[in-house]
């Protein structure tokens, strides 16, 4: 924050307040990303839109890189966050690039990164899919399934090369962490722990194959660091007994990601003193282990670096009492940002972090939902959320919205209009996807009058 700004004095204490005062900031009454007003992105590049500082991504990146240290290489699982500019503010500060379809391929290419810095993961990928990336040089392929055996190893021949695989693990119960488990129990996600001398047959047993690394992801979301520690001990664990069994040194063992950030008051952030510490100590027991020595160790976080970097910010359109509730009606909703109405897997649906981002510095607050344009109620929100007297016109904005956003949420709903999305970067601003019609593709069409 400059010298102008302060933190804002609404509601102290609550995870929003934090947020705000921490990386971002208030100036003139007006929430401040990457030191440029809410109100001067929202008349530069329409209402809603996606704002993502560079600034803090690329502070973020270095900040965890710093505490894993020379235990792991941070990989950026794109789906996170799938803007080409986003991922290469990531691949140039030396980030590899997680994908999971073919299309994520693209965008990493897109963004700067080298085959050799990629690795696809993913119960079901697509022949097509395996084709474009094997054909390209892609570093790493992670085997899901037997057939998935078998048709990397038919794509690879038909290339005339081996490639690299490794296997996806699903580990046992006592791995398992986080608000998304993806392991210890029957899943779709790699092959069960207790399977591995099968696997690796498998794989032996096909020339245009060698087998380079073991990947383990346990769950999603975790903000305990002793629960990532127990994973990646577990994954080391697992990693030496995948060397045992084939007889072979690998080249990679990737932990996964999983590194969660806090969304609702009471959430704890996650302790990367502790983590660090227990990097430290995993990597000299590695190092000290004559069947993991050699490997490299990588991590693929992807909503811890860029969730907190992204705001979500709308524009009132009606503000409506109805049976004694106050219904703030905005521009923007679950079509742009499922997520934040909790509609993508919560049981319990809890807001986001919500702040008026064009009236920071009012005290005066009530209950209030905020809703979107949409005619379901399902776009909401804010259920529990407290806001001034707002009115038509003044902007809000949803924190911790840098991951999971516009990419994971239902753009086609309604047809109503795509958000730009905008990159914050040292003081400037700049479109890095433009503000559209959902039905543009269909305009000029032989069909229409």
């Amino acid at each position: 924050m400059t010298s102008a700004e302060t933190s804002h004095a609404v509601a102290p204490g609550t995870l929003a307040d934090r947020i705000v005062a921490g990386h971002f900031g208030v100036s003139g009454g007006q929430l401040s990303i990457g030191g440029i007003p809410a109100d001067a992105l929202v008349t530069a590049h329409g209402s809603p839109l996606f704002v993502y500082d560079g600034d803090m991504i690329e502070a973020r990146f270095d900040v965890l890189q710093a505490a894993v240290g020379r235990f792991a290489k941070v990989y950026y699982s794109i789906k996170a966050n799938p803007n080409p500019a986003v991922a290469a503010l990531l691949v140039a500060r030396g980030a590899g690039l997680e994908i999971a379809s073919g299309a994520e391929f693209k965008l990493a290419v897109a963004a700067g990164a080298l085959p050799a810095e990629i690795i696809f993961a993913g119960p079901g990928k697509g022949e097509d899919e395996l084709d474009l990336a094997i054909g390209a040089g892609i570093s790493e392929i992670h085997l899901e399934s037997f057939e998935e055996i078998a048709l990397v190893a038919a794509i690879a021949a038909r290339h005339g090369c081996v490639a690299d695989v490794a296997i996806r693990i699903n580990p046992g119960a006592e791995a398992q962490g986080g608000a998304m488990r993806m392991g210890g129990r029957p899943a779709a996600f790699g092959f069960d722990e207790e399977t591995l001398g099968d696997v690796i047959a498998a794989v032996a047993a096909q020339a245009s194959l060698r087998l380079s690394g073991v990947h383990l992801f346990a769950g999603t979301q975790i903000l305990d660091a002793e629960v990532v520690l127990r994973q990646w001990t577990h994954g080391l664990r697992l990693a030496a007994e995948v060397t045992r069994l084939s007889g072979r040194a690998l080249d990679r063992i990737d932990l996964g990601g999983g590194l969660g950030i806090p969304y609702h008051d009471g959430d704890a952030t996650i302790d990367l003193a502790r983590l660090a510490a227990g990097a430290v100590a995993l990597d000299r027991s590695r190092r000290a282990d004559p069947l993991l020595a050699s490997a490299e160790v990588l991590i693929e976080p992807g909503r811890y670096l860029v969730g907190p970097c992204g705001v979500y910010l709308m524009r009132v359109r009606a503000v409506k009492q109805s049976r004694g509730q106050r219904f703030v009606i905005a521009d923007g909703g679950m079509h742009h940002h499922l997520a934040a109405s909790g509609n993508l897997g919560q049981v319990i649906k809890r807001d986001y972090p919500i702040v008026a981002a064009s009236r920071m510095g009012e005290t005066e607050r009530a209950s209030a939902t905020l809703c979107g344009p949409l005619c379901t109620p399902l776009d909401t929100l804010g259920r529990q959320t407290t806001l001034p007297l707002l009115a038509a016109g003044d902007i809000v904005g949803v924190m911790q919205s840098g991951a999971y956003g516009l990419s994971a949420s239902p753009v086609g709903f309604l047809s109503h209009p795509m958000p730009a999305e905008v990159l914050v970067r040292g003081g400037a601003h700049r479109c890095i996807r433009s503000r559209g019609n959902f039905d543009e593709p269909l305009v000029n069409q032989p069909w229409r009058r």
